[in-house]
């Protein structure tokens, strides 16, 4: 049903935002009836990746490399700027959660909606999906590294090894082999393809599920952290502006055509950040992060929504639209 999935994602911002204003109403009116959910929060999260996953190429890895200068614009913009830039951003900040919350979500580029809003856009998506196995693995190694020199005092937070472990293999390992198994019997089967076919209608969906439990689950953080939320918007705002400016200085350093300009640009802009939800769970004293990072990708969501005029009209016009401006 392609027609479904373009509609969820067409209206996808408002689904969220309808989402939240109920989790945030029911949450501070019946708060019992959030409480049996939040024991699924991590189930929805796992079900979430293996649908993000199934959207990864995983079998066609070494696609990647035949662009291989749009790849290094990638690499080096995600996992040198982005990170230097989020050092400089974290340096005025106070609050330890928040600089927690901050660093995690916009460390990490994003694998889900980075090539809906890339085809919106007007960019290359195949070269845009062909990112998406590097990226991934990238970051769930270099993250630990990041937060490790930005947050040393991390080291010494006891983490439940015995969780640590069920987490990482129900949400990372276990959701990348379903994944890699749904994508090849949708190579060879035609259950396999309705089933694949199937996963790309379950993020926006399930995303909208996370966002009502968080928030309906964190209104005394809402309240609590409410005083940032100007701060919030602001830092991640800026985000999106720095990442506009990052691309079109990379691909105009290595001479990218405006296709692979515009999918720097979305790569650079989007972020995983419900992949990193689970990171902050299990960091003891750190939770409220976890409301940080779902109020970033509200904030990035609406600002994807100015990407897809910004990015093909302005940032990487064709020549006819270049002439006429």
């Amino acid at each position: 049903m392609p027609w479904l999935r373009l509609a969820l994602e067409k209206y996808q911002a408002v689904i969220y935002l309808a989402f939240m204003v109920l989790g945030v109403l029911l949450g501070s009116t019946h708060p019992a009836y959030i409480k049996p959910l939040e024991s699924m929060l991590l189930f929805v999260i796992a079900l979430l990746l293996y649908s993000t996953f199934c959207q990864v190429p995983l079998a066609h890895l070494p696609r990647a490399f035949l662009n291989y200068r749009l790849l290094l614009g990638s690499l080096v913009g995600n996992f040198v700027f982005v990170p230097l830039f989020v050092a400089l951003i974290l340096m005025p900040i106070d609050s330890m959660v928040v600089k927690v919350g901050i660093a995690l979500v916009l460390l990490v580029p994003c694998t889900d909606w980075f090539i809906t809003f890339s085809y919106l856009g007007k960019a290359d998506t195949k070269h845009a999906i062909a990112l998406l196995p590097i990226l991934l693995f990238l970051q769930l190694i270099l993250l630990p590294f990041y937060m490790f020199i930005l947050f040393p005092q991390l080291v010494e937070i006891e983490l439940d090894r015995a969780k640590f472990i069920k987490v990482f293999f129900g949400l990372i390992i276990v959701p990348l082999f379903l994944a890699y198994i749904t994508q090849r019997l949708a190579d060879f089967s035609s259950t396999g393809a309705k089933l694949f076919n199937f996963t790309g209608l379950l993020p926006v969906p399930l995303i909208s599920l996370i966002v009502f439990i968080i928030f309906g689950s964190q209104v005394e953080t809402l309240f609590h952290l409410g005083e940032f939320l100007p701060f919030l918007t602001f830092i991640f705002s800026l985000y999106l502006v720095f990442a506009l400016f990052l691309s079109k200085a990379i691909a105009s350093a290595i001479k990218l055509s405006k296709e692979d300009g515009r999918v720097l640009a979305f790569n650079f802009g989007t972020r995983n950040s419900f992949l990193v939800l689970p990171i902050a769970l299990l960091l003891e004293g750190f939770q409220e992060a976890v409301f940080v990072i779902v109020y970033q990708s509200l904030v990035e969501l609406l600002g994807m929504l100015l990407f897809v005029h910004i990015v093909p009209r302005w940032l990487f016009p064709d020549k006819k639209t270049e002439n006429s401006i």
